[in-house]
C-alpha cells in the first residue's frame, strides 16, 4: 500500500512518503510556502510507481489528510488537483475517524489529535497519553479499552513568548531553547526559562491526574515540533514518537481499507 500522508497544522504542514507501508521520508514545510509545497508533493509523487493496471499509467497510492486549517485544505486540494490531478481524501470526512470517541462534541475534537492517539494505542494496547507540543499543545488520554476519553489544551511555547511580548511593555520577544540554568540570570533567559520548566511541569501534573483518575499511570507518548526541545528534561516520558500524527494517518486509512475488506 501506497500512500501519501499529509498533516495540516496550524503553522506547517508535513507530508510522508510510504511505499509498501515503509515510511520513505517525512518533510514538514511552513503553510504559507506554496511553492515549497507543490515542489514537495510533485517530488514525492514522482517517487510512486505507476499501477500495474492502469491503462492511463495512473500512479498506485493515495493521498490522505488530517486537517485542523480548513483554509490550508482547500490549498492542498488546489495543489493536488492543479499539480497532480488527483484528488485528497479528509480525515473525518472521506476516512472514517480510527477510534471511538468519548467526549461531549466529538465533530469538533482535532482529526490530528484523534490519530495520533489512534496511533499510540495500536503500539501501546493499553492506556495511552499522547502530548503534542506544536503552535498548540494538546495531552490526550485513551483509556485501556482504546477509547478517545480527552484531554487538555494550552498555548504552545511560541504562543507564549509572543503572549508576553505583546501584552508588556518592556519583555522582549524570546526565541526558546533549553536553559543553561533553572533560573535566568537576565530577563530573555528568565522568560525563556519560565516558559521552558513551566510546560514540563504542566505535562507531568496533567498525567498525574490522569493517572489518579484511571488508576495506573498511562504510557505517555510525546511528539510535535517542539517536543524534541524539551523531551531530556521528561523524565516521566515513555516515548517521544517525532511525527505522530502522520503516522496515525496512515494507520487511519489502512483501517479503513482493512475494514472495507472485510
Amino acid at each position: 500500500m501506497n500512500i501519501v500522508a499529509i498533516d495540516i497544522g496550524n503553522t506547517n504542514i508535513t507530508i510522508g512518503l510510504f511505499l509498501n507501508d515503509k515510511e520513505e521520508f517525512i518533510d514538514s514545510i511552513p503553510g504559507k510556502s506554496c511553492e515549497k509545497l507543490a515542489d514537495c508533493l510533485k517530488t514525492t509523487w514522482d517517487k510512486i510507481p505507476v499501477a500495474k493496471s492502469s491503462k492511463e499509467k495512473k500512479k498506485d497510492a493515495v493521498i490522505v489528510v488530517s486537517s485542523v486549517k480548513p483554509q490550508w485544505t482547500k490549498l492542498i486540494q488546489q495543489i493536488v488537483r492543479d499539480t497532480l490531478d488527483e484528488k485528497i481524501y479528509i480525515i473525518g470526512k472521506d476516512i472514517p475517524l480510527p477510534m471511538t470517541l468519548w467526549v461531549n462534541e466529538p465533530d469538533k475534537v482535532g482529526t490530528d489529535r484523534i490519530v495520533a492517539a489512534a496511533a499510540a494505542y495500536a503500539v501501546v494496547k493499553d492506556a495511552v497519553a499522547v502530548a503534542d507540543f506544536g503552535t498548540a499543545v494538546t495531552i490526550d488520554l485513551v483509556d485501556e479499552h482504546g477509547v478517545f476519553q480527552g484531554g487538555v489544551i494550552f498555548p504552545g511555547l511560541e504562543i507564549s513568548a509572543d503572549a508576553l511580548k505583546k501584552n508588556t511593555t518592556q519583555l522582549p520577544k524570546v526565541e526558546m531553547k533549553k536553559p543553561k540554568e533553572p533560573y535566568g540570570k537576565n530577563t530573555t533567559e528568565a522568560i525563556n526559562a519560565g516558559l521552558y520548566y513551566s510546560a514540563i511541569a504542566t505535562l507531568q501534573e496533567v498525567i498525574r491526574r490522569y493517572a489518579e483518575k484511571i488508576g495506573k499511570w498511562p504510557h505517555t507518548v510525546l511528539t510535535g515540533s517542539a517536543a524534541e526541545l524539551i523531551k531530556d528534561d521528561c523524565e516521566f516520558i515513555d516515548s517521544y514518537v517525532p511525527n505522530l500524527v502522520v503516522k496515525g494517518i496512515v494507520l487511519a486509512y489502512r483501517k479503513f481499507i482493512d475494514e472495507k475488506a472485510r
